[in-house]
């Protein structure tokens, strides 16, 4: 049906020309604020202090509504850039996806609604946690479980199980699979948080991103720009970088460092090695000594290489890797994901001189006279000791030789250690659970039990070491006697030790959010046949004259040096790893590069001069 309309009807609308329309005050908008309905999305609401401006609200907006803006009162910390989001509300189309997928929970939308301004520019607001207005609105709308976008949980990684595992040097760790690595990959945001916590800063987003489109080999050479020890760092890093994943804030980090492992042994090896030579420059003049080749000096050796400098590693020892090849157990890094990294570094035409202690079997001042410029990587290998009662008994046993010893046997280049069937094992750390879960396998294969007392002054949560040790470590036998410090090695009347005797401690967290350890006058002794002590080690600075002794700046036994590595006083000697910034393989990967780097830039400016 239709219906004719009045000629007249255009001529009606002419009185609204002159009449006076009806408008809402403004005062009244906001002295008498009114709520949307229950179902109605209003303007966002952000809790600065849960957001990490990750930026993924942005990233999902389908209408580029939304811009991550540099906050100066913030600073950049773990897990945190110091951006936060702002909002165009000329393009918003309150679709709440950036509520959805926000990795923090800090995001929400409120019931307010009305927003009157001729000012366009008011309509681009960055949200807090009071609103636009600064008026306390209920909340109009927040994910639930139907509207969750994000994976929170981690893809379990295969591994041996539990029964049986103590008894061999078997890996712990069998890998993902394909599917299981795709999937996991998945779960990525790409932030890049955990890149600026990554003391490699490594491409971390990127390498990920390779698993799940199945470019391995593009995932090869993101590794590699940033870290030639790919294969060993993706079994023993320390993975601060998932310490700082958004994901973990609301579920289970992703597993950066069982994806990088995933991406070494899953491409092919002429793969592998086509893209990794290739980034090997033509030889120039210039030419390098480096002094221990651990980490921080195969980085370093690696990374000058790609610049074309010929290379000289001097190693005390007759394998290379330091720690990794002597201190890290094979369970947890086996000796060909080790071998396969040097072998690639070797494949550099970097020189490798093993069996040459700098300071006994070649002197340091003629690396220097053959070299334009030297490298220092010579890692910590004297042991600490406690300040207590007979700790210089001659039966009291260290970690650094123990863990020499026993990962050569491992490799079958060395007999089995000698080790008494009931031990106690000092320490907190890594390392000491390193040393206690080897001894264990060791017990468990030459005598079919373990008797094994780790003891630590703080208990589990405040423990320096990654909890997976401590779990697996219990998983395997060990016997936790923590809260206790040790205060004497107890030695009989035949000058055999039996035990130690400690006091009873207990932690709480400080002011400043590290763990205050309190030891009380009550003591209790814990019997054995034989003490292990793990509590840190010292570097070995005996290459170096007493003159460049006195003249360095050091601190607490550690090298003062400049960004790029160069000491001190000494523009041509550079340093890293534990002699400067204490035991971590991936930021003495990092040091290596830097001073690679510096290196670079020193004789570059040498030259020119």
């Amino acid at each position: 049906m239709t219906v004719d309309k009045s000629v007249f009807s255009p001529i009606r609308a002419w009185k609204y020309l002159i009449e006076k329309p009806v408008t809402i005050p403004k005062k009244l908008v906001f002295d008498t604020p009114r709520e949307a309905s229950d179902n109605y999305r209003g303007f966002h609401i952000n809790d600065w202090t849960t957001c990490v401006g990750c930026g993924i609200c942005a990233e999902i907006c389908p209408t580029n509504a939304i811009n991550m803006i540099e906050i100066d009162s913030l600073e950049q910390s773990t897990g945190n850039k110091p951006e936060r989001p702002a909002i165009d509300y000329g393009r918003c189309s309150f679709c709440a996806l950036c509520v959805d997928i926000c990795t923090s929970d800090s995001l929400s939308m409120s019931k307010e609604y009305i927003h009157l301004s001729k000012d366009a520019d008011t309509f681009y607001f960055l949200p807090e946690s009071d609103g636009i207005h600064q008026i306390d609105f209920d909340k109009g709308y927040d994910r639930d479980e139907v509207s969750e976008l994000l994976d929170l949980e981690r893809y379990e990684i295969d591994e041996t199980p539990i029964e049986g595992r103590n008894e061999s040097f078997i890996e712990i760790i069998r890998g993902y699979s394909k599917e299981m690595a795709i999937a996991e990959a998945s779960r990525c945001v790409e932030c890049g948080v955990c890149t600026a916590t990554c003391p490699a800063n490594m491409n971390i987003p990127e390498y990920i991103r390779s698993v799940w489109t199945e470019n391995l080999e593009e995932g090869v050479d993101y590794l590699y720009k940033t870290n030639p020890l790919s294969n060993v760092c993706g079994r023993v890093c320390t993975h601060t970088c998932e310490t700082a994943c958004v994901i973990g804030n609301r579920g289970t980090p992703v597993a950066i460092r069982w994806l990088k492992r995933y991406i070494v042994d899953n491409t092919p090896k002429e793969d592998f090695e086509r893209v990794v030579l290739s980034n090997v420059s033509e030889k120039i003049n210039g030419k390098v000594g480096i002094i221990g080749g651990g980490p921080a000096g195969l980085s370093c050796a690696y990374y000058l290489r790609t610049m074309g400098y010929e290379v000289d590693i001097y190693e005390e020892r007759a394998l290379l890797g330091g720690a990794v090849r002597y201190g890290v157990p094979e369970y947890r890094l086996p000796e060909e994901s080790v071998k396969e990294d040097i072998e690639m570094i070797r494949k550099m035409c970097v020189n490798f001189i093993t069996n040459t202690k700098v300071g006994r079997d070649i002197s340091f001042e003629e690396i220097r006279n053959t070299h334009d410029a030297i490298f220092s990587g010579s890692g910590n290998w004297i042991p600490k000791k406690l300040k207590v009662i007979n700790v210089d008994h001659k039966d009291i046993r260290f970690a650094t030789k123990f863990l020499e010893e026993s990962r050569d046997y491992s490799r079958d280049m060395g007999r089995m250690p000698e080790f008494e069937d009931d031990i106690i094992v000092i320490g907190g750390g890594d390392v000491s659970f390193d040393v206690a879960r080897s001894l264990a396998r060791l017990q468990k294969i030459k005598n079919g039990k373990i008797n094994i007392k780790f003891i630590a002054r703080k208990p589990i949560e405040f423990l320096a070491a990654d909890q997976e040790e401590v779990v697996e470590g219990k998983e395997e036998g060990l016997e936790l006697r923590l809260n206790r410090s040790p205060v004497e090695i107890l030695v009989d009347e035949n000058n055999k030790v039996y035990g130690v005797k400690v006091a009873k401690c207990t932690s709480k967290l400080s002011e400043n959010g590290k763990a205050k350890t309190t030891c009380s006058e009550e003591t209790e002794e814990i019997y054995a046949k034989e003490v292990f002590m793990s509590v840190g080690s010292d570097p070995d600075f005996e290459y170096f004259s007493k003159e460049m002794m006195e003249n360095l700046e050091m601190d607490k036994n550690k090298i003062i040096v400049e960004e790029n590595g160069q000491v001190k006083g000494y523009p041509w000697l550079f340093a890293g790893g534990d002699i400067v910034r204490g035991p971590d393989i991936i930021t003495a990967v990092a040091d290596g590069h830097k001073a690679a780097i510096g290196i670079d830039e020193y004789l570059y400016n040498r030259e020119k001069i």
